[in-house]
């Protein structure tokens, strides 16, 4: 997962506002934070970039764990990653179009079809992927559906 948001992340670097730092004085960890309107900001260990992603690519945001998708009609309205040696961290705010106890029952109900471990909690549920990362899905009432944030440790 590390590698490819780094190969993406030089790829979306290539047309951007790019400043460079000097690799001496980094500490070596990675951050990458997106909100809703497109806005990316990167700080990589060689350089500090900004970007704007064209619109709806939030909105439209393919997201999986072990291949269980965000509710049919839900929409990415942000993420970011903190990557260093020792893994790294990824969270993202999602809306769903509906009420927190259904959003939690789809995907309770996808991860054990899917074979993936997750028990509920009281604001969502929590658990395990395949190859042990550790996650969490937090919901909220909003209007008439849900706004949630998942949150992935994946420790070396």
């Amino acid at each position: 997962m590390r590698l490819a948001l780094l190969l993406t992340s030089v790829a979306l670097i290539a047309g951007c506002n790019v400043h460079s730092k000097n690799p001496a004085n980094s500490d070596g960890d990675v951050t990458i934070d997106a909100d809703s309107n497109g806005e990316v900001n990167f700080n990589l260990p060689f350089a500090n970039a900004k970007v704007k992603l064209p619109e709806g690519a939030m909105r439209n945001g393919n997201f999986d764990i072990d291949g269980v998708k965000l509710m049919p009609g839900s929409s990415v309205t942000g993420f970011s990653v903190f990557a260093r040696d020792q893994g790294s961290d990824v969270t993202m705010t999602f809306n769903a179009p509906a009420s927190p106890d259904a959003v939690r029952a789809y995907f309770l109900d996808q991860f054990k079809t899917k074979g993936v471990e997750a028990s509920p909690t009281a604001d969502g549920l929590s658990g395990k992927s395949k190859d042990g990362n550790r996650f969490a899905i937090h919901l909220e009432p909003a209007g008439s559906g849900s706004k949630g944030k998942i949150e992935i440790n994946a420790d070396r």
